[in-house]
């Protein structure tokens, strides 16, 4: 019995297997008998191919998708809460404060050297009204907006908060949490998100200002720079946008500054002080050329974006050089300028009438035959008597004058010194073998005088 039933069920099984895979050869035959084949050539004519071709091109140009570029129309009320008189209050008060102590600490701790600034203050004071304007820069420091925003408008115009600049930010930077996304709303920074694209809503928010006629700051770089600021990367496709899909096209006004890498070292808590800063502002980028050729209108509106961005990445590239190149005049000037004070002083001092002094200006002019001679004793003398009693011991064979006065206190080292600095220097209130080389000439006459002439004329 129990292996009829076995023997039973094994029939089953295989007749059910069979049955299965007639109905699934069944069915793929039915499937290939009857499913039509729309998209096959053989079924349309040709002219209802090139109307499907069409219709694919008219949808993928027209529909906007991650992978396409249109125009988008932005209103002027587009952000309400930016505007709103909450945000207003705070901007009138935290803008002017911010941007006045900036200036003061660019101006005031630091030294800022400004090339063209004529023509910032002409493209954001006598601009038409309602006319918009970008401002784009290198960027190089977490601080490059505000220091150097602030530091090339005069303080009477950061006290105009309305008519200051919208600047983007990163939101995972500036608008991580409640507290920094009021603080940065209320200086006029407007969040963007990194990856999201040229169509985001902070895009939005910077267009919408510009049709208002307002003033926004960009870097077109998109992030800092990797090398310190020795190079210009090239442009974002945003900046584009914004000067294309703007109600009027906007004044395009670009700088490039050097230094605030000395400033706001990588990796600093704090901006350092006592540092050099040069600014160079160049003309305004036309784009007229390019936006009314025939090319431009055949061309897709991600070409335009790219072309623009183009423009103004090369433009920041040529005032980088530039700006280079005047920064390593200006330090070489500085440096020529230090030596010249530090040779007029010198000559200041040999100009010196010495005879009220007893000093004789004969005798002032002999250092050659005293360091000869000095040069000479020393090598002449042993190791016992090569102590410092030795050397203020030592004197020198001029007759009278300057080598009977300066050997009591004077040591030759510092004599050598003297003859090829034209200093004097008064070992008496300075350590033996102190560095001299930071005395300035008046300060030594006077501890001179102080030392040597005084004394005689207080027991006279």
């Amino acid at each position: 019995m129990a292996v009829q039933r076995l023997d039973r069920g094994d029939l089953w099984k295989n007749k059910a297997r069979v049955l299965q895979l007639q109905l699934r050869q069944r069915f793929r035959v039915a499937v290939d008998r009857h499913r039509p084949s729309v998209l096959a050539d053989r079924y349309f004519s040709s002219s209802v191919q090139r109307w499907l071709r069409r219709f694919r091109d008219f949808r993928r140009d027209s529909l906007p998708s991650s992978s396409s570029f249109y125009r988008k129309k932005v209103s002027k009320d587009f952000d309400v809460e930016v505007d709103s008189a909450i945000f207003r209050m705070l901007q009138a008060v935290a803008v002017p404060l911010i941007g006045n102590v900036c200036h003061v600490f660019m101006n005031g701790l630091n030294r800022v050297q400004v090339y063209g600034l004529e023509k910032l203050h002409d493209a954001l004071l006598n601009r038409p009204k309602n006319k918009p304007l970008i401002t784009v820069s290198n960027h190089v420091a977490s601080v490059d907006d505000p220091f150097i925003i602030a530091s090339l408008l005069p303080p009477r115009v950061l006290l105009d908060a309305q008519n200051l600049r919208w600047t983007l930010c990163a939101s995972d930077r500036c608008f991580s949490n409640p507290v920094t996304s009021a603080f940065f709303r209320s200086v006029k920074v407007l969040p963007v998100s990194r990856g999201d694209g040229i169509y985001q809503m902070g895009m939005d928010m910077a267009i919408s200002k510009l049709n208002t006629g307002g003033w926004v700051h960009i870097f077109p770089e998109g992030s800092r720079s990797r090398d310190g600021g020795k190079t210009v990367r090239s442009s974002k496709r945003g900046v584009g946008r914004l000067v294309l899909d703007a109600d009027s096209t906007p004044i395009v006004l670009p700088f490039v500054h050097t230094g605030m890498q000395d400033v706001m070292p990588i990796g600093a808590n704090f901006p350092r002080i006592g540092k050099t800063v040069t600014v160079l502002i160049g003309d305004p980028i036309i784009f007229d050329d390019l936006l009314n050729s025939e090319e431009a209108t055949e061309a897709s509106r991600g070409k335009l974006y790219d072309a623009v961005a183009s423009r103004i990445g090369h433009q920041l590239q040529n005032l980088k050089v530039k700006v280079d190149k005047l920064a390593l005049e200006q330090s070489i000037r500085l440096e020529n300028h230090n030596k010249d004070g530090a040779e007029r002083a010198s000559n200041i001092l040999h100009q010196v009438d010495l005879d009220p002094f007893g000093l004789g200006s004969h005798e002032y002019i002999r250092y050659e035959s005293l360091v000869e001679e000095t040069r000479t004793k020393l090598n002449d003398m042993s190791p016992e008597e090569a102590t410092v009693d030795g050397y203020t011991r030592m004197g020198y064979s001029c007759e009278g004058g300057i080598g009977s006065r300066i050997r009591s206190y004077m040591d030759p080292t510092e004599l050598m010194g003297f003859a090829a600095r034209g200093l004097l220097v008064n070992c008496r209130s300075k350590e033996k073998y102190s560095d001299t080389s930071n005395m300035r000439p008046l300060k030594t006459w006077k501890q001179y005088l102080e030392a040597n002439m005084l004394k005689q004329w207080n027991t006279c």
